[in-house]
């Protein structure tokens, strides 16, 4: 069985705070969203298959996170140029934020040694830490699977446990989808 991944932070701990640019020169601080629940995801690269997945699932599910109060924010080394290109190409809604110098990914444990092919390299790993109001660290998610995670992710922040509430959200979702039509 392979041995869980080990990060600088764990469920309970403040979450290191940080400031870094995003598209349009804006730049976003964790301190100034104290008080609401903020979804950090950390991936790869843009324009890669699971990265876009990832980032349109979120996309799709958009609507939901804001209902709720809940900030999305996307991190990987890329430059905000290249997330302003990602973010217009897949029509993301939420904030992709530049760590180039990979500050935000190292405090969080994201950029470390990863194998693809027997191939050992460091790089951005796939994680996702759910940001309480308190500004401490709700949950984290070492194992994503891109395709379902934002489903995960939101039943997780509307304090949902298992399966249940992912299932009855999009089961909401599609009645309300099939009322439309």
């Amino acid at each position: 069985m392979p041995e869980e991944l080990q990060l600088p932070v764990k469920e309970g701990n403040l979450a290191p705070l940080f400031s870094a640019q995003a598209g349009g020169g804006q730049t976003v601080a964790l301190a100034d969203l104290r008080g609401k629940n903020v979804v950090l995801y950390f991936y790869p690269r843009d324009n890669t298959p699971g990265c876009t997945i990832e980032a349109c699932q979120f996309r799709d599910q958009f609507e939901d996170f804001t209902k709720h109060g809940i900030v999305v924010l996307g991190v990987s080394a890329d430059s905000a140029a290249s997330h302003e290109k990602f973010a217009q190409r897949f029509r993301l809604p939420f904030v992709l934020l530049a760590d180039e110098d990979k500050a935000i990914a190292r405090a969080y444990g994201a950029w470390g040694e990863k194998s693809f092919l027997g191939r050992k390299f460091m790089g951005m790993r796939r994680i996702t830490f759910l940001i309480g109001p308190d500004g401490r660290i709700r949950k984290i998610w070492r194992k994503v699977k891109p395709l379902r995670h934002s489903a995960e992710v939101l039943a997780a922040a509307l304090g949902g446990q298992g399966r249940g509430v992912i299932y009855s959200l999009c089961t909401e979702k599609l009645k309300n989808n099939s009322r439309a039509n």
